[in-house]
């Protein structure tokens, strides 16, 4: 957040979209890359606009906060590379949770590469996304 506090090109939109973009990083156990639906995180960071969503979402990217790979394909969801900007703190919880261990986030799908997961997490994810951090 301090990144995002001092850095002067980022408006309300670029904040709202990113936090939405951590929350769902979070979600999916801070494994990059994410995979994400448009419409989605538009409705999650209160985006509506496409063409506010893209923008921000290229600036994101070119300002370093992230590695946005778009698929160009409608039914595949586009990438994003999360950047680790606190690789003392969230690297190490990564590094020491096992792999096999799937406790907090059974129903969690990493991918909403279709329309059947995205109605199947849909309603799990903004449920989450709800609650207090």
């Amino acid at each position: 957040m301090n990144k995002i506090t001092e850095d002067n090109r980022l408006h309300a939109t670029h904040v709202s979209l990113y936090i939405s973009l951590f929350t769902l990083w979070n979600l999916n156990r801070f494994e990059n890359p994410i995979s994400i639906n448009r419409e989605e995180v538009m409705k999650i960071s209160k985006i509506g606009s496409r063409n506010t969503y893209h923008k921000c979402l290229k600036e994101l990217d070119k300002y370093g906060y992230l590695e946005y790979l778009p698929s160009h394909n409608p039914l595949k969801g586009s990438l994003v590379n999360m950047l680790n900007f606190d690789t003392s703190t969230v690297q190490a919880l990564v590094n020491t949770r096992p792999k096999n261990d799937t406790s907090t986030v059974q129903a969690l799908s990493p991918s909403l590469n279709s329309n059947k997961h995205l109605k199947q997490t849909h309603t799990h994810v903004n449920k989450n996304f709800n609650e207090p951090l």
